[in-house]
């Protein structure tokens, strides 16, 4: 089941984070800005203490940003990262995101979703490679 994440699920999505993205995670205090700044939503599968998967946007009014969107390693490939997506797609008529050049399940995960590259970001990360900008509605 998806629900809205809350600070209270501050620490358990740092937690994930960090497993999945090693010296690039954010910190618990990162997190909770991202899920109580201005703007800022998250959605996640699991309970408290145990997060499988979550996703975390920024509407800056004019369109929705994808900030981070991640699955625990023995849920991926389950349809989670989906139901985590159109989660955060409800109701939003434009959303962005940004994914290395060189993430090719992401970048197929997306473009079945219905997002179109609009842009690239040279040596945008720190391994060299371009970010793709990606773009969901019109």
């Amino acid at each position: 089941m998806i629900r809205r994440a809350t600070a209270d699920d501050a620490a358990a999505i740092a937690s994930l984070d960090a497993t999945l993205f090693g010296a690039d995670a954010w910190s618990v205090e990162q997190v909770l800005e991202e899920l109580t700044g201005a703007g800022r939503s998250g959605w996640l599968a699991g309970s408290a203490g145990d997060v499988d998967g979550y996703v975390i946007t920024w509407d800056n009014g004019d369109v929705v940003d994808l900030q981070r969107i991640a699955v625990h390693p023995a849920r991926q490939r389950s349809g989670l990262a989906t139901e985590l997506l159109e989660a955060a797609l409800a109701d939003v008529d434009r959303m962005l995101l940004e994914v290395a050049e060189d993430n090719e399940a992401a970048l197929a995960f997306y473009r079945r979703r219905g997002f179109v590259e609009i842009d690239r970001r040279p040596r945008y990360y720190g391994s060299g490679a371009a970010a793709i900008v990606m773009l969901y509605g019109r």
